[in-house]
């Protein structure tokens, strides 16, 4: 019996700033950034948005495309960096949204959060897989949704995004179906976190703040940003680790002496930008065929495969094999869970426009969190790929985004922005947050617009 995806839908901001505009006023070579990362646009919640709407978007497209409803699903798993609640998970915001959306309730679905960085999202969706493959009358969706969100100014700025991904999860599905064999490296690191910085009670309170309403709060507070901690050169160096490690387990659990990667037809890596894959996957190779820099001019072994990653053959494997997941990329941004999953909606979206035949064909993930865990595992295309695939209408979505000024991105970064820039037509809308009621102080409340 196969089990995998039916169907992959997905929401992003209406509005992104040009990274060109970003690289004049960072004083930044823009060249660095698109020629050298692949960047085109940096996409931004709207005032209006947040991770819960983009879910929601995503969850509501796929339904009524595949024309299901909320009743006929057992499972909605959510992974997730951004969640809004220390308790709460992300996924049960869902269901009042789709009960009011759809006229249906489903209080016998189970929900809950994933969070593992940016590799939550792929833990949720094994899960659901397996659940599938013990009960394989029962369908689940699988949500990943994050804004990636840095500090101004900072190494990540430029790599901002944000996004939802879902995706239907059933037994002879659609669109790919998933192999048992995941390879698994998971080791205890601080590449990449985001802790609850401490800060005195005075060193938030001004003095015209009357003493007694925060008196019953503690001397030390602890304040959670969306914002990371992290070192760009160490998480590449572990994410490498992880990702090498994990491709061995792999290829010892398949049992082969052959390279697993020469027969994937595409690679889906998790992207925290566009060209991650193409700079780091060639010392994949390096690690699976050491004979393999003999053939190039070096008096270093460094050098051998320094020459090797700029060669035509090198180039040839990224154009086949990497490309297509990063058409999508460059015009979206880091979206966290959902990046490795973006990228596999552009891989077969792009192959469909360019009448690739993929039935049958095996495609290699490589998915990392940081943290650190990454997996590799398998999947094999199904023959209703390219009708499934197109439903999604992804280039066209993207292509109807509106490019932001400098200065409007600033004000929505410093949330200062009070209108949204693109007002909210057929999606679904943060109403409000409650600042007034003590008892349920911090609930948030959508609808429909």
């Amino acid at each position: 019996m196969k089990v995998g995806i039916s169907s992959i839908h997905f929401d992003v901001p209406k509005i992104y700033l040009p990274i060109e505009e970003l690289a004049q006023h960072r004083n930044i070579e823009s060249a660095k950034l698109n020629k050298g990362l692949g960047l085109e646009r940096m996409t931004f919640p709207d005032v209006h948005q947040d991770i819960i709407c983009f879910a929601a978007n995503a969850v509501i497209q796929l339904l009524e495309t595949e024309g299901l409803e909320p009743s006929m699903i057992d499972r909605i798993y959510f992974g997730t960096e951004s969640a809004l609640d220390s308790s709460k998970p992300m996924a049960s915001y869902l269901l009042p949204i789709l009960a009011q959306h759809f006229n249906n309730q489903n209080p016998n679905c189970d929900v809950v959060d994933f969070t593992f960085a940016c590799i939550g999202g792929v833990d949720a969706f094994q899960n659901c897989l397996d659940y599938v493959r013990l009960r394989p009358e029962k369908k689940c969706i699988v949500v990943c949704s994050d804004f990636a969100k840095y500090d101004l100014s900072s190494p990540g700025e430029y790599t901002q995004g944000a996004g939802a991904i879902a995706m239907l999860i059933e037994a002879q599905p659609k669109l790919l179906s998933f192999s048992l064999e995941t390879g698994i490296s998971s080791r205890g690191v601080f590449d990449f976190f985001k802790p609850k910085r401490s800060f005195q009670k005075r060193q938030i309170l001004n003095s015209n703040v009357e003493a007694d309403h925060f008196s019953h709060y503690e001397e030390e507070l602890l304040i959670a940003r969306e914002q990371p901690v992290f070192d760009g050169q160490y998480s590449n160096q572990s994410y490498l680790e992880r990702v090498q490690e994990a491709y061995f387990d792999f290829k010892k659990q398949k049992e082969t002496d052959s390279p697993c990667y020469a027969k994937w037809e595409l690679i889906l890596m998790h992207l925290p930008y566009c060209f991650q894959a193409r700079r780091m996957f060639w010392q994949i190779i390096a690690s699976e065929e050491p004979d393999l820099k003999s053939s190039f001019e070096g008096a270093s072994d460094a050098e051998k495969w320094k020459a090797f990653s700029k060669s035509d053959a090198y180039k040839k494997i990224v154009q086949q094999k990497i490309y297509p997941s990063e058409v999508a990329s460059g015009k979206v941004g880091n979206i966290y869970t959902g990046s490795i999953f973006l990228g596999l909606l552009s891989a077969l979206y792009y192959s469909a426009k360019e009448n690739s035949d993929l039935t049958a064909k095996t495609l290699g993930f490589m998915a990392y969190g940081s943290g650190a865990k990454a997996k590799v595992f398998e999947a094999e295309v199904q023959a209703e790929w390219k009708e499934q695939i197109l439903k999604s209408k992804l280039f066209e979505t993207l292509d109807q985004a509106q490019p932001i000024s400098f200065e409007t991105y600033e004000k929505l970064y410093l949330k200062k922005q009070l209108n949204s820039v693109v007002s909210p037509k057929n999606e679904i809308q943060l109403q409000r947050v409650e600042k007034e009621k003590p008892e349920s102080y911090g609930a948030r409340y959508y609808k429909w617009v």
